[in-house]
């Protein structure tokens, strides 16, 4: 439990001081025009009000990341604990500041134009198809872990509640963004806040439950090691690429500059926050107990079903609805929304028209509603890697735009460096990866790691 305590005390005091610091490295300029107002054209540029865009933010980069994830890395131990709040305080937290940032100092560009910029273009194209691969993933397992909760529920197929969700999918992607998303999506952002806070509460306050302390022994998961599984089973909870996608979505609705620490690094402090709590749920709840075993690399959603309903009684129902259902729908919308974005920015295609959003809308959910019936423990997977790779490129960014404002770039390429660390040292292990032996698959990922910090610093210091 004092782990538990620590962490959580941890968290809430990053946002205070080293986001404080950070805001103040960046250069902040509330005296500064956003996009919002000097752009403003109705559909994706607007205006709109800082706890609104705190919370649309929050439901855009939350939905089942931080709990599914959380869940699956709660296998590997309170070790999550230290990787959930390390992870997110200087590394993801840097991630979301930055990729919000740089894109309102760059007319709410996405992040392909912006990593054009700081990077070049060879860069941009490997980023932009990775963030257009992500959203489509993005939509794909939301949808297809929704779906089967609603089935299990309802019993109605599941092939049936997918094909509801990318209904909403497409007009929510093709509708102006004050329309229905910032209209509907602040409310389910508190009330998916509230959801974490009683399940919290009701764990704590059970004595037959406890949440175990931070120890290198005891993992609950055997055969498998904490780096790189961890790092990259936790992802939204600690650092997502995927992050990155959504932030011009908001960066394009910001008022004020100010705006930038409580809405991009407030909101990955918050979904770190609800990472930390569902690992402490799941950690007491199974307790290690074969049922956990059998979550990693499933769909998690009949667990959170489990444990809702157990813990909170008759609301557990109506919470994990809004959980396991309302919130990853509502951020797989903004994901496939993010890459229609992405595709009109890469080929300078005019969105202001329906009928022009539609064309590029309609493929992207084709496939994405294809990739649902592939097996969605694969698909997390990939996601989780090639997100991995996008917040790498975003941090290498950030380390560029520090450089040219003549500031402490170290603490951001500090965490890029970690991040290629951990993607060369997955992909080389990792089951859909090479399958290389871990002992020399971390040796090739530290020397590759090097030989990639040398090559940026020789290029770009």
């Amino acid at each position: 439990m004092f782990s538990f305590i620590i962490c959580f005390l941890a968290l809430v005091a990053s946002y205070f001081i080293y986001g404080k610091f950070i805001e103040r490295i960046s250069g902040v300029d509330e005296t500064n025009q956003t996009p919002a107002f000097r752009l403003q054209d109705g559909v994706d540029y607007m205006p709109m009000s800082t706890i609104k865009n705190f919370l649309i933010h929050f439901l855009n980069i939350a939905g089942l990341g931080p709990i599914f994830g959380a869940i699956q890395g709660a296998l590997f131990g309170p070790a999550a604990f230290v990787w959930i709040t390390l992870g997110t305080i200087f590394i993801g937290a840097i991630h979301d500041f930055f990729s919000g940032f740089m894109s309102v100092r760059n007319d709410g560009l996405t992040m392909p134009q912006i990593i054009s910029k700081y990077l070049g273009s060879k860069i941009q194209k490997i980023t932009a198809f990775l963030i257009i691969a992500t959203g489509i993933l993005v939509g794909a397992t939301f949808a297809k872990g929704a779906a089967d909760l609603l089935y299990n529920l309802t019993n109605i197929s599941a092939f049936i509640w997918i094909t509801i969700i990318f209904i909403y999918f497409l007009i929510a992607t093709v509708f102006p963004v004050d329309k229905i998303i910032g209209k509907v999506y602040p409310v389910f952002g508190a009330l998916l806040l509230i959801m974490v806070v009683l399940m919290t509460g009701a764990l704590i306050l059970n004595p037959a439950y406890s949440i175990p302390e931070f120890t290198t022994q005891g993992l609950y998961l055997t055969d498998k090691s904490i780096f790189p599984y961890l790092f990259v089973t936790i992802a939204c909870g600690a650092i997502s690429g995927f992050h990155a996608s959504q932030s011009p979505i908001v960066a394009r609705c910001i008022e004020n500059e100010l705006d930038a620490r409580p809405v991009f690094f407030g909101s990955m402090v918050l979904e770190g926050l609800v990472a930390l709590c569902w690992a402490a749920i799941a950690m007491a709840f199974f307790h290690g107990q074969p049922q956990l075993a059998v979550i990693y690399g499933a769909t998690p959603s009949i667990g959170v079903y489990e444990m809702a309903e157990t813990l909170v009684g008759p609301i557990g129902l109506v919470l994990t609805i809004i959980g396991v259902v309302i919130c990853p729908i509502t951020s797989g919308d903004t994901a496939l929304r993010s890459s229609r974005i992405t595709i009109a920015d890469e080929l300078h295609l005019n969105h202001e028209k329906l009928i022009s959003r539609l064309k590029t809308a309609v493929p992207l959910f084709l496939v994405s509603f294809g990739l649902t019936f592939i097996d969605f423990s694969m698909v997390w997977r990939y996601f989780a890697w090639t997100q991995l790779i996008v917040a790498t490129i975003v941090l290498y960014a950030a380390s560029v735009y520090l450089i040219q404002k003549e500031k402490p770039y170290i603490i951001a390429l500090l965490p890029a460096i970690v991040c290629t660390l951990i993607a060369f040292g997955y992909i080389l292990q990792a089951p859909e990866g090479l399958r290389l032996p871990s002992m020399i698959a971390n040796a090739i990922s530290v020397i590759a790691t090097v030989i990639v910090t040398a090559i940026f610093l020789k290029k770009y210091r």
